[in-house]
């Protein structure tokens, strides 16, 4: 938990749009960030969008943006997000202009955290704030980002990395992914799912998640799996076999899977952890539980279940992330 990151109520967040920048990557942050509030409705994050020299900038959909700042705004923010671009030197030859990569450096150094969406992350490694970092882009960008940047611990395949004070998210709703992530990271669950509420999205997706999910158009809502998993999310705190979600969907042990994989880009026994693991944590947060009980209600059994699997999905023991939660 990056608890100090969010002293400054509300956050300044610096939108930073190049020429050919992708529209909904622009606009995510905003959307995501604003909707982030306390339980009395005061506003988390202030965002704030520039360009260099304060000047229009085309996107990506046919339309020109006109900015309220200029890159002096970087100056003072606490995070500084560069969206998508479709077009551009970055995306061309590696290179941005120098302006640009002064002030994202500038930004860094002061301590500012520093993130990408999509192929934002073209920007940064052109800035040289990638360099022998994992990160991920857009998946259909992937050969052309490691020719121009073979430095780069590049990882195509994940939703978003968040590597301390830089993070990058892969394509499209990855963005939000990624700003929801960081919401969590900032103030929690609870505030993350209000956030999601807020914009009528999915409040979790675990960033290792794959980008890329084969999934045919369904014949009809009898032939998915979404009723079983939400019936197997209320039962998070008994065992629920393979064989349980099969037969609740009506479906062979191996039909099931199939759909299942599908539909999520996950095994049903790894989307169960992922569900016991989110569960747990929001416990942990909202309530005064122990550790062996929340271990019982999350449906790991044990405490040394949760604790082994917790640290390797949030990177601390359930004990130190409650700790954390209490001193921010």
């Amino acid at each position: 938990m990056r608890n100090n990151r969010a002293m400054s109520v509300p956050h300044r967040v610096a939108v930073l749009a190049l020429d050919g920048v992708v529209a909904l990557d622009l606009g995510t942050p905003a959307q995501v960030f604003g909707a982030a509030r306390t339980d009395g409705g005061v506003p988390l994050y202030l965002v704030a969008t520039c360009t260099p020299g304060g000047q229009p900038v085309r996107s990506s959909a046919g339309f020109q943006m006109l900015p309220d700042h200029g890159l002096e705004l970087l100056d003072t923010a606490d995070t500084v997000i560069v969206p998508g671009i479709h077009a551009g030197a970055p995306l061309l030859d590696g290179t941005v202009a120098a302006e640009v990569a002064d002030a994202l450096r500038a930004a860094y150094t002061r301590g500012a955290r520093v993130m990408s969406i999509c192929t934002g992350a073209f920007v940064l490694a052109a800035a040289g704030l990638l360099d022998g970092r994992p990160a991920t882009t857009h998946w259909a960008y992937a050969p052309r980002f490691r020719r121009l940047h073979p430095g780069v611990r590049l990882d195509p395949d994940v939703l978003f990395v968040d590597d301390g004070r830089v993070l990058t998210s892969a394509g499209v709703a990855a963005g939000i992914d990624l700003c929801l992530h960081v919401v969590r990271t900032d103030h929690g669950s609870a505030a993350a799912n209000r956030a999601a509420r807020r914009c009528v999205v999915p409040p979790w997706r675990d960033g290792g998640q794959a980008q890329y999910i084969e999934r045919p158009v369904p014949r009809g809502t009898d032939h998915g799996t979404a009723a079983t998993r939400e019936w197997a999310r209320q039962r998070l705190h008994e065992p629920v076999a393979l064989r349980d979600m099969a037969a609740h969907a009506r479906m062979s042990v191996r039909t099931f899977t199939r759909h299942f994989r599908s539909e999520t880009g996950l095994s049903p026994a790894q989307w169960l952890l992922q569900q016991r693991t989110e569960h747990a944590r929001v416990l942990l947060e909202t309530t005064d539980l122990s550790v062996d009980r929340i271990a019982q209600d999350a449906g790991f059994g044990t405490t040394a279940a949760l604790r082994q699997h917790f640290h390797a999905r949030v990177g601390v023991a359930p004990t130190a992330y409650r700790q954390s939660i209490q001193n921010y």
